[in-house]
């Protein structure tokens, strides 16, 4: 059976660990961060994606250039990443019937990756969230939900993003493994950068 399943790319945050600098417009290979993600996301086999901004919103929908996102405006940014994922559920159709919550500062994810979470939703078995374990054991990110948990979704607040919704549903929790720690690669301060600059 073939499923909807959209992209929630969450790049609404400010970068206040960045002392000044917006880490989702840094560089990498001539190319911001937030498009290298989003060409990520437009690569891979989802149905649609959808990119919340919020923080520095016009710098960061120029980065996008002519994709075609739908974007969404998440006037709560400042009170953290639950706002970005209800703005990002809140705005799917009815007929979507799961949807991969992307972090916008993770330059390593891949789209197969993307890909084999979404072959790996089977809600007919009763597998309707997804998320990588990484080679080394934590798990990392993007996260698939299915629709039966949008509800939910919509109700976090403050800035832990959906682990409660996971926690409360393990018995639906699928863990897809990966060979490498690509999902647990997120840039939120200078020192970060240059150490994963560093690697490359």
């Amino acid at each position: 059976m073939t499923y909807r399943v959209a992209i929630v790319l969450l790049a609404a945050g400010a970068s206040s660990r960045m002392r000044g600098r917006d880490k989702l417009l840094e560089q990498i290979d001539g190319k911001p961060l937030l498009r290298r993600v989003a060409d990520v996301a437009w690569a891979s086999t989802a149905s649609e994606i959808v990119v919340v901004l919020g923080a520095e919103a016009e710098a960061r929908f120029a980065a996008l250039e002519t994709l075609p996102f739908r974007i969404v405006k998440n006037p709560d940014w400042q009170s953290g990443m639950a706002s970005s994922i209800r703005s990002g559920i809140e705005s799917l159709d009815t007929g979507v019937d799961a949807a991969i919550i992307l972090l916008g500062d993770m330059p390593e994810i891949r789209p197969e990756l993307i890909n084999e979470t979404i072959a790996a939703f089977a809600p007919d078995r009763g597998i309707d969230i997804v998320r990588p374990v990484s080679a080394s054991g934590p798990v990392g990110n993007p996260v698939l939900f299915g629709r039966r948990h949008f509800a939910a979704l919509a109700t976090l607040t403050g800035d832990t993003g959906a682990k409660s919704v996971i926690v409360a549903n393990a018995d639906s929790v699928h863990d897809l493994p990966t060979f490498d720690d690509s999902t647990l690669v997120d840039l939120d301060t200078p020192e970060a950068w240059a150490e994963w600059k560093s690697r490359q």
